[in-house]
């Protein structure tokens, strides 16, 4: 998997392409927590959850139907007001791209079994092609060592290094755009 730095920096990248309308504290604080939150299946470990089942590590809560009914719950409980306008598709948009942007940082990573994009019509372990970040330590104690240290930098030059190139884009689009 990516470390919780390397999905947040994503959801931050994303949220910047949305309008100034819609962003505030809790927007942002979401976006990240929906890039996070499919890791919560690392818990199964401690209830004998083997890792490539269902509800495995990287398994349903790495899927894309998973990412969408979350980001669907998330707008539902904390934007409840808008789930039928435009600015709640636009959140259940942020909030999905936040999501599956996870599992697609740990589709690139250099270990782990995979990730169940497709779960629960196919529940196979899928990687990207090229996988040029380096695996997270799993717990918080590994990450705080020379493992963790590679992870950073890879992720660093891997995640930080285009999503501030995306960054730099989106700001020059949108100001390019809005000064005509």
């Amino acid at each position: 998997m990516a470390s919780v730095v390397g999905h947040a920096i994503a959801a931050i990248t994303f949220g910047t392409a949305f309008s100034k309308k819609i962003k505030n504290w809790k927007f942002w604080l979401l976006g990240i927590f929906c890039s996070i939150f499919p890791d919560a299946d690392v818990i199964g470990f401690n209830f004998g959850v083997a890792y490539g089942s269902f509800w495995g590590h990287r398994g349903f809560t790495h899927s894309f139907l998973f990412a969408f009914i979350f980001a669907c719950f998330i707008t539902l409980i904390f934007y409840r007001k808008s789930i039928f306008k435009k600015k709640g598709f636009l959140y259940i948009l942020y909030f999905f791209l936040c999501t599956v942007s996870h599992s697609l940082l740990d589709a690139m990573t250099t270990g782990g079994k995979g990730v169940a994009f497709f779960s629960p019509f196919d529940n196979a372990r899928y990687f990207l092609p090229w996988r040029p970040i380096k695996v997270s330590p799993m717990g918080i104690e590994s990450f705080f060592s020379e493992w963790g240290l590679k992870v950073i930098q890879s992720e660093l030059f891997w995640i930080g290094i285009p999503c501030a190139i995306a960054i730099i884009l989106i700001l020059s689009l949108k100001k390019w755009i809005l000064s005509d």
